[in-house]
């Protein structure tokens, strides 16, 4: 109760009169508290105990440089460093994270949300390479380099909050090994910029429609590649990939603006930065959700093993590191750690059915349209025969019969790989609905064994909703 106190005499003491409401706010990744504090004319400000002195420095004295230079950061009204707290102006409740869940729908990510993000892009190496420049880097905490030091904290964080926590096999010293020649590969590119740290989407304010930047305590000298990792490679954002390809080319236009690049140089490093950042952050999602048992931060787990997945597929790490390739793979296999994902009403649904096409294909109740139809009456027909006639495609004759006297088999296989490719990319395009349907002359025997087939083949999958009907 003290520190409210101190908050409401601080609110007080800056406008003069008396504070009438102060209400706590959800905590996010970190120890600080947040409140939200109203007085008699109805003035809000942001008021923040933080117990961590040192901390409470670097962001108030970077706060202000970057004001200074008319960067989009919080105004700092009042501070009581003795008494671990300072009030900032309320920016609202809107984060880029919240915006981007609201608008991100279907798989569409819309051209607003582009161009928003295009602009957050364009503030960026304002940050870096202007005010950078003339800040003060002894403020920085709790390190004033992203160094080999701080390097092996997030590698070493990841190791033990991560690996340790979801059961990874590793050989302890053969890794260690691999993150050393890691290191010095990362810091063999220019480190001489300010490095934001935790440039990501909860933590960019909208107030009326424009980006506002915070929590960059964490700053220090480091390489540009990092913060833009940080953004594009945000897990639970899911960006496409094909948009983060864009906008990190909309980045680099930007960057040559302030900085002679070099792109193929840079992007050579960018890849190995992606790959620091979501181990640092794997390693957050590990302390915070299996350690503290703060089950959300799971759910972010299932979009980094997917940025892991491109990353093996896709970069050329010019070092050589089997040791960590070797985890990062065995993380990509466990399908234990996919079902931290998607709510129930974010996941696709794959709606399986059969039919006959002498009463018409059903109807597709999403609205989206499309969806597989695949014709079942090629198949030799078990109906023909007087002994099956009462049957269906989930009896056991029936199964026999189109197993062993049809062509059952290489046409389901077939059917399975078109549909199981297009799931893969609905699911990582966060797309609701699917729609397949197999028809046959009665809707009785091949149509209905192959509905049951692909559904228990789908079933077990944590990331789906299976839905199976027969018409």
């Amino acid at each position: 109760m003290q520190k409210k106190r101190q908050l409401k005499k601080l609110y007080t003491t800056l406008f003069n009169e008396e504070c009438i409401s102060l209400q706590e706010m959800p905590r996010s990744g970190s120890y600080r508290e947040y409140y939200r504090l109203k007085g008699e004319s109805g003035k809000t400000v942001i008021g923040v105990y933080n117990e961590d002195r040192k901390e409470n420095i670097a962001f108030l004295s970077f706060c202000r440089h970057f004001r200074a230079h008319h960067l989009s950061v919080p105004e700092i009204y009042a501070e009581d460093l003795d008494n671990n707290m300072y009030l900032q102006e309320d920016l609202g409740d809107l984060t880029l994270y919240a915006h981007l869940t609201e608008v991100y729908k279907n798989g569409i990510f819309p051209q607003g949300l582009i161009d928003l993000y295009k602009s957050i892009l364009e503030e960026l190496p304002k940050f870096q390479l202007l005010a950078g420049k003339t800040l003060d880097f002894n403020k920085c905490y709790p390190r004033y380099r992203f160094d080999r030091q701080s390097i092996m904290w997030d590698l070493n964080y990841f190791k033990y909050y991560f690996l340790k926590l979801a059961k990874i096999p590793f050989d302890e010293q053969e890794l260690e090994n691999d993150f050393n020649i890691f290191a010095d590969y990362l810091l063999e590119t220019d480190c001489e910029h300010f490095l934001y740290r935790d440039f990501q989407s909860r933590n960019i304010m909208l107030k009326n429609g424009k980006p506002v930047f915070i929590d960059f305590q964490g700053g220090r000298y480091g390489a540009l590649q990092y913060d833009v990792a940080s953004i594009l490679y945000d897990a639970k954002a899911d960006i496409p990939q094909y948009i983060r390809d864009m906008l990190y080319e909309h980045y680099l236009d930007v960057l040559e603006n302030y900085y002679k690049v070099d792109r193929q140089e840079f992007t050579k490093y960018f890849h190995a930065y992606i790959l620091v950042r979501i181990m640092q952050a794997m390693g957050a999602y590990g302390f915070r959700g299996f350690y503290e048992k703060k089950q959300h931060f799971l759910k972010s787990v299932p979009f980094a093993i997917e940025n892991i997945r491109y990353l093996l597929e896709n970069m050329d790490l010019p070092i050589n590191v089997p040791n960590l390739m070797n985890v990062l793979t065995k993380i990509t296999e466990q399908k234990r750690l996919m079902k931290f994902g998607r709510s129930d009403s974010d996941k696709l649904t794959l709606d399986i059915s059969s039919f006959s096409f002498k009463r018409g294909i059903p109807d597709d109740t999403s609205g989206n349209g499309g969806g597989f139809i695949f014709d079942c009456r090629g198949i030799h027909n078990p109906g023909r025969y007087e002994e099956y006639k009462q049957m269906n495609g989930k009896d056991k004759a029936v199964i026999e019969f189109l197993e062993e006297n049809s062509e059952i088999g290489p046409f389901f296989d077939h059917a399975k790989a078109m549909v199981e490719t297009t799931v893969d990319d609905y699911v990582r395009r966060k797309f609701t609905h699917l729609m397949v349907g197999f028809g046959c002359t009665g809707g009785q025997h091949r149509s209905v064994y192959c509905a049951v087939k692909l559904a228990e083949y789908f079933k077990d999958r944590d990331d789906i909703i299976v839905q199976l009907n027969h018409f």
